[in-house]
């Protein structure tokens, strides 16, 4: 039931507070404008945590652009918006256990023609900023935010700011790691808190509780949706949880791992050194472009169609990619083009992930698939040449590695050079466990707080609550492969039964939360809505290619693991109706 319809039956705020929204009407306007200023009074005294006081509440015109934080993403284009209260809002002020002052800051767009329904949008990264609450979800792109569909949205910075809890001989933004408080609302402590302060929000500012409560984000974003399913489990009715980091600790290893295996194709400089910028320059476009033949070579028709993605990847073994590769390395007698086998090897073991002691696995490993090689996935393994830029391996993942997910916190230097070089000297058979221990002041492990992979789902799915998985195959940050193992995990825990109330969807040639040659655009928060709501549970989601893919407007299926999207043999190839989902 939409807001409008109720209102007059369910508000028992005073009027000047309750009246109607959704109109055009300037009153109608006005009177919502003036209940925005309002707000704060309102609020006195109903908040579950008492220590939340707002900062300021602003009407925002219909036609208004947010504005953002100089450390967050800033969409292109910036969308316009429609009439909403924007609310900034702070809690849990303290002083960390090294003299800086923390807080969880969040943000709320409360929107005039309210649909009922309240979204909470995942973070990313390190967080650290207060986000923009506008509810841009994973696979919809940047042009419809659910905050226009009329979702109330928040957004929140995890418990610390990258503006002040920052500190040069603490990996800078990183310095949060230090403080086991700071730390633990970024893993998932300040998440219920947030999520209960914007119900309260919602239903003092509207004089009821919304009808349905649902969970966006992708990357650090999807590692809290599932904290959310796994510890939280009566705050959701539905998740969406893309590219999840649901083992950050264990991806950071493998980003260490990549750094020295891709610095083994550097040549060092007449003082020793090994330039981090130089590892862009490594791979050709022509090795990628090499690679990527080779694996469409091997397992491009897999999928009953030859069109430039491996929709079976799962059958697509690197025993069968690595024959193909033969006929592209350089040896004697070769002639033509080709890659060098030290090349081949390195990005055969980075694939391979990362090894400690005795050679265990200290993550998992990642599929051969068409997007290896990509932008996308080059930013993060290997940098950019133009305009320069290093490895976000090396300068998140370096920091995030020791100065987070480990107990013995420490900063590897202020500048991507000096980080790279201690990354370097990273021994694995020595310290590949350094995610699982605990020291003072530390309490738990890393692994502990941050892992969000466990199976044990049982209340989010006793009370109907539905869950949706999109991932990337080529992403480079967090493996599909993790993913999948997870699934199984849960789907062996319910008996066979896990489809009844979470799917994953594996998106071909996608890398981290979209790009790649890849259909990227899908309707996957939609599903999920459609899933609660109307209990259409979705085998299949219709995925078009963006305008920066080999094949824009192309159409494919998303299909719920195990199932693949097959070609029929007669249809337009280039149309999701020509494929049908089908078992492994």
């Amino acid at each position: 039931m939409r807001f409008r319809s109720g209102l007059l039956a369910t508000c028992v705020v005073p009027l000047a507070l309750c009246a109607g929204t959704g109109s055009a009407m300037a009153g109608e306007s006005t009177t919502f404008k003036e209940r925005c200023a309002a707000i704060a009074s309102v609020m006195q005294g109903r908040w579950p945590a008492p220590s939340t006081r707002i900062q300021s509440a602003s009407f925002m015109p219909d036609g208004s652009e947010p504005q953002f934080d100089p450390f967050e993403f800033k969409p292109n284009p910036t969308p316009r918006l429609k009439a909403h209260c924007l609310v900034d809002a702070t809690m849990a002020e303290r002083t960390g256990i090294e003299g800086q002052h923390y807080a969880i800051r969040f943000r709320m767009r409360l929107p005039l023609d309210w649909n009922g329904r309240f979204l909470f949008q995942g973070g990313g990264g390190t967080n650290g900023n207060i986000g923009h609450a506008l509810g841009l979800v994973p696979g919809a792109g940047l042009t419809d935010p659910a905050l226009n569909q009329g979702y109330a949205v928040v957004s929140q910075d995890s418990g610390h700011d990258n503006a002040t809890n920052t500190d040069p001989a603490r990996g800078g933004p990183m310095a949060f790691g230090w403080d086991p408080e700071a730390r633990r609302n970024y893993a998932y402590a300040s998440l219920q808190s947030i999520a209960e302060g914007a119900k309260a929000l919602v239903g003092g500012f509207y004089g009821r509780a919304a009808d349905r409560s649902y969970f966006a984000g992708c990357s650090k974003g999807g590692q809290e949706g599932l904290m959310f399913a796994q510890r939280f489990p009566e705050t959701f009715d539905g998740i969406v949880a893309g590219a999840p980091g649901m083992s950050l600790p264990r991806a950071a290893l493998a980003q260490n791992w990549d750094v020295q295996v891709f610095g083994t194709l550097l040549t060092a400089d007449a003082s020793g050194q090994r330039s981090v910028f130089d590892l862009a320059k490594v791979f050709s476009e022509q090795d990628f472009a090499l690679v990527r033949q080779a694996v469409l070579d091997a397992c491009d028709a897999d999928d009953g169609v030859v069109d430039g993605i491996v929709g079976r990847y799962a059958h697509c073994s690197p025993a069968r990619v690595e024959r193909a590769l033969e006929k592209v390395t350089c040896g004697t007698g070769k002639s033509g083009v080709c890659v060098t086998t030290a090349k081949l090897t390195a990005l055969t073991r980075s694939l391979a992930g990362p090894r400690g002691k005795d050679g265990a696995a200290l993550y998992t490993d990642w599929p051969w698939d068409t997007g290896i090689g990509s932008q996308d996935w080059s930013v993060w393994k290997l940098g950019l040449a133009q305009p320069p830029m290093p490895p976000l391996n090396v300068v998140v993942g370096g920091g995030a590695l020791h100065g987070i997910f480990s107990t013995t916190p420490r900063s590897l230097g202020a500048g991507p050079q000096e980080i790279f070089e201690q990354q370097l000297a990273f021994d694995f058979i020595k310290d590949g466990d350094l995610i699982y221990r605990v020291s003072a002041p530390f309490t738990a492990s890393a692994w502990e707080e941050m892992s969000a992979r466990s199976p044990d789902i049982d209340s989010f799915r006793a009370r109907g609550a539905k869950l949706i998985v999109p991932h990337g195959v080529s992403d480079p940050v967090f493996s599909i492969h993790d993913t999948v193992s997870w699934f199984r995990e849960v789907d062996s825990r319910y008996t066979g039964r896990a489809g009844d109330f979470v799917r994953v969807f594996p998106v071909p040639g996608m890398g981290h939360c979209g790009n790649g040659p890849a259909t990227d655009r899908f309707p996957a928060f939609q599903a999920m809505v459609d899933w609660v709501e109307k209990g259409k549970a979705p085998d299949r989601m219709t995925a078009t290619a963006g305008p920066d893919s080999p094949w824009p407007g192309r159409t494919r299926p998303l299909c719920s693991y195990p199932a693949y999207a097959r070609y029929d043999g007669k249809g337009d190839k280039e149309a999701a109706e020509s494929f049908q989902c089908v078992g492994e």
